[in-house]
């Protein structure tokens, strides 16, 4: 399985299933099974990801009864595909409000140029009046 990460492309294959490739690979183990993963991304960032991954299953694991290994990777993913929905609500929500801020701000300094300008067009008609 191939897959594209900001990172670069991962594979991923059971141990003893890969062919070989110039691509490195990372050996990680995850629930208890090892797999070798082919990446042209960074090696660490590919091993915290399966930590992130075995740690997942190990707590979905110890909150059920299931010791089914395919079940308790479907409610990690749906966990863990959860939290990334939530995140990114919260990112868009935080985008939102920046890009209002950010138009408010671009309004009062609208007004604040328009004053200044009508300020110093006063000061060439009547006297001395400065902004610092």
């Amino acid at each position: 399985m191939t897959i594209g990460t900001p990172q670069g492309q991962m594979n991923l294959s059971k141990t003893g299933m890969e062919g070989t490739t110039a691509t490195p690979t990372v050996r990680v183990e995850i629930y208890n099974q090892t797999y070798n993963i082919r990446s042209d991304g960074d090696t660490e960032y590919i091993i915290q990801l399966a930590e992130f991954v075995d740690s997942r299953m190990r707590e979905i694991s110890s909150g059920t009864l299931t010791v089914d290994s395919l079940k308790v990777a479907i409610l990690a993913a749906l966990h863990i595909a959860d939290e990334l929905h939530r995140l990114k609500h919260l990112h868009e929500q935080a985008d939102s409000q920046l890009a209002a801020r950010s138009g408010e701000c671009a309004e009062m300094l609208d007004r604040l140029l328009k004053v200044r300008s009508s300020l110093e067009q006063e000061k060439g008609n009547s006297g001395n009046i400065s902004f610092s």
